[in-house]
């Protein structure tokens, strides 16, 4: 499968963008790692990922502080290697949230049967491994960059072309031209 991949470092003067390759990446941390490697100092790095337009995330690395991924179709990039690295660190931490309050567990717990009910409800919604049909993950990851959260949910709706959307997103980024350049 073809994959566009390119990183995008924030620099004094505005961003610096570079097609990359992700042969060597198996997992996060790998892909975080080579992000940090584009860094300069701590400044945010953006790692723009999109497959044959059926799907496209952003991963955004600030220094050492974990990544934070926007995935626009959860369940699509499920069934490619690379979308699987990051709809499984997704998964997992919705898991983790989700479990990790014990009031939770119990009132779960006590409610089996309703929450059997949603599950058949949700079928329709959830694709391979549990992983949601539709934008998955931190979809505030660009606000600060002044391109807000429903703004990106709109670019990842039922119908978005993944290429179209990375174009407008790197527009509002003011690194359109220079992302152009390297695809």
């Amino acid at each position: 499968m073809a994959y566009f991949a390119a990183v995008l470092a924030r620099t004094e003067d505005g961003w610096d963008v570079s097609e990359t390759e992700l042969d060597n990446v198996e997992t996060l941390a790998d892909l975080a790692d080579l992000a940090r490697e584009a860094a300069q100092d701590d400044d945010s790095v953006l790692v723009f990922i999109e497959q044959e337009d059926a799907w496209f995330a952003i991963v955004r690395v600030d220094g050492e502080d974990d990544p934070r991924i926007f995935v626009s179709d959860g369940a699509a990039a499920a069934r490619s290697s690379y979308g699987s690295v990051l709809t499984d660190e997704l998964v997992d931490q919705a898991g983790e949230s989700e479990f990790g309050d014990l009031d939770n567990l119990v009132a779960e717990l006590e409610d089996e049967e309703a929450a059997q009910e949603q599950e058949d409800e949700d079928e329709d919604t959830v694709g391979r491994g549990g992983v949601p049909v539709g934008p998955l993950g931190d979809s505030h990851l660009l606000t600060e960059f002044g391109l807000a959260s429903d703004e990106l949910l709109g670019l990842s709706g039922e119908g978005a072309v993944p290429g179209d959307a990375l174009e407008e997103i790197a527009e509002a980024l003011g690194c359109g031209e220079v992302l152009e350049a390297v695809r």
